[in-house]
């Protein structure tokens, strides 16, 4: 009697150990199949990395003739997908339209000249900088050219053009108040002014401008040499995708290391031959 309860005994506790044993077997498995990267586990099973862009941004994203957006920051875009293996699909649409399309997942990620600033940094996670810039002034007037302090052009009798949702629009009206200001849905928009004569100067990042003087060679536009600002570039990404976010700081880490963040770079700034592939 006392064996038969003995093995009794023993049939329960092997019984309730196996129900424990399976039962953890199955919470890993639960926990393993759970996802922590939503966006990452988009782009492998789409098998396309989708990149937001403004296309207007010259020489970091720009448009050509024929409609393919090129650029510096189009050149590392391929270098992410081919990282990935996955294909690039590049969606061009108005710079202030760019954050919510990554809010509602109609892009993965957004590399358009975009400053990484507190304000942007609550609603999106950054990767970078991996280009570094500032605001400057394109004008035809001299001496806005020549202002080295923003106070230089702080006027009622000042109209500036600045992208609209940008850096440059919010440096604008907290640094030079008094002057009056249009916003514009793209650059090349907001450059039409200047040339013009519509309004006294552009505010933009100093490669923009730079780029607009060579561009246009004949219309006497000048900009200032030493940009009035620190504006660290990054890439977008949601807040919610702690693999890609990781994934994207090893990779950049790599290409700048590698050397081929300063060769993308070289190219769009040291050859300016496709200036005459853009878009009018």
């Amino acid at each position: 009697m006392k064996t038969l309860m003995k093995k009794s005994l023993l049939l329960i506790v092997g019984l309730l150990l196996l129900a424990l044993i399976t039962g953890c077997a199955g919470m890993n498995t639960g926990a393993s199949s759970a996802r922590t990267s939503p966006v990452m586990d988009r782009i492998i099973q789409n098998n396309v990395l989708v990149v937001g862009t403004a296309g207007s941004m010259p020489p970091l994203n720009m448009t050509t003739k024929d409609g393919k957006v090129v650029g510096i920051e189009p050149d590392i875009a391929r270098y992410i997908a081919g990282a990935m293996g996955v294909e690039l699909r590049i969606e061009a649409m108005p710079f202030a339209e760019l954050l919510p399309a990554l809010e509602a997942g109609e892009v993965d990620m957004v590399l358009s000249n975009m400053t990484i600033t507190p304000k942007r940094n609550l609603n999106a996670a950054f990767v970078g900088p991996y280009y570094v810039s500032g605001k400057a002034f394109l004008t035809k007037l001299e001496t806005i050219a020549l202002a080295r302090e923003a106070d230089d052009v702080n006027s009622a009798d000042v109209t500036l053009a600045a992208l609209k949702d940008s850096t440059s629009q919010y440096f604008v009206q907290e640094a030079i108040p008094e002057a009056k200001l249009i916003t514009t849905d793209d650059y090349d928009a907001a450059v039409a002014l200047v040339r013009k004569g519509e309004v006294h100067a552009m505010v933009a990042d100093y490669p923009i401008c730079l780029v607009s003087v060579f561009r246009y060679p004949e219309e006497g536009l000048l900009t200032v040499v030493t940009p009035l600002t620190y504006e660290p570039i990054g890439i977008a990404i949601p807040t919610n995708d702690p693999l890609l976010l990781n994934w994207l700081e090893n990779f950049m880490n790599t290409l700048k290391v590698s050397g081929n963040l300063e060769n993308i770079t070289d190219y769009w700034l040291e050859d300016a031959s496709w200036l005459q592939d853009l878009k009018e």
